[in-house]
């Protein structure tokens, strides 16, 4: 019990002391013999000051991401970093008009489409199959028409009708894809030509200024590598695009080639 007392009587007399401590923190003499005492009070409360502020950086980031995009953009050369830009925007443009014409092609069922000239054909003939593919849109009841048309001819026009106009389709889902790949393919090269520009006018001022520095080689070499991430960057946003337009044409086709298929058929089924 004694021990505890004398524990206990210890501790106040720290305490008490740590509390006269606050008063006097102007005395320089108090300050120098309660230092360990003032620097743990200080510890204390200087992380509970700066726990506001912490977020501020994270703000900035995101409200400035526009101004760094646009700094870089211009800091790369307008000549071909707008050469670059350009070469995004008719690739998007090209590529959305494609996707929305490809999408409107496929809006049509064409296994409805059959059964529904199916069923013509049986009720009333030819001329009835054919009306119901000249209000039906999309590229499988164009092939549908062409063959109907030929039908009288025989088996096989229609078959070389069908097969005609199927390529003639063909031509009009990929038209202006070539131009895509032309982008996917010219935006990257520009931006190494832009960097190898650049490398060149860094060399040529180390040159100019007969030594080797630093600060001369730096500014160069990062404005020559900022064309080459923005061509890249093109280069990537246009291949995806691209690729899911071959991916649609491709199963437009094969629903094409299907249909015509059963096209041929239901004339042959009709002939007997």
């Amino acid at each position: 019990m004694k021990r505890l007392f004398n524990l206990l009587a210890i501790l106040l007399l720290i305490f008490a002391q740590s509390i006269q401590a606050f008063p006097i923190q102007d005395d320089m003499e108090m300050m120098e013999q309660d230092s360990v005492q003032t620097t743990d009070v200080v510890e204390m409360e200087e992380p509970v000051m700066e726990e506001p502020v912490m977020e501020e950086p994270v703000e900035e980031e995101q409200l400035n991401f526009h101004q760094e995009l646009k700094k870089r953009f211009i800091e790369g050369g307008p000549g071909f970093m707008g050469i670059v830009l350009l070469c995004l925007i008719l690739g998007l443009a090209i590529a959305i008009e494609r996707i929305i014409y490809l999408n409107l092609s496929t809006t049509t069922d064409s296994s409805k489409l059959t059964s529904d000239v199916e069923a013509a054909m049986k009720s009333g003939g030819v001329n009835a199959a054919k009306e119901v593919c000249r209000n039906t849109p999309g590229p499988v009841a164009s092939i549908f028409y062409q063959g109907l048309d030929r039908s009288s001819e025989g088996i096989e026009s229609a078959e070389k009708a069908v097969i005609a106009y199927g390529g003639v389709q063909m031509g009009q889902l990929e038209k202006n894809v070539s131009w895509i790949s032309l982008f996917i393919a010219l935006a990257p090269m520009l931006g190494f030509m832009g960097t190898v520009i650049g490398m060149i006018q860094a060399f040529d001022k180390i040159e100019a200024a007969g030594d080797m520095q630093p600060s001369l080689v730096a500014g160069g070499i990062k404005v020559a590598l900022l064309t080459t991430v923005f061509g890249l960057i093109v280069a990537i946003i246009l291949q995806i695009f691209y690729n899911y337009i071959i991916a649609k044409i491709d199963s437009i086709v094969n629903d094409m080639e299907n249909a015509s298929i059963d096209l041929m058929d239901i004339l042959v089924n009709n002939k007997k």
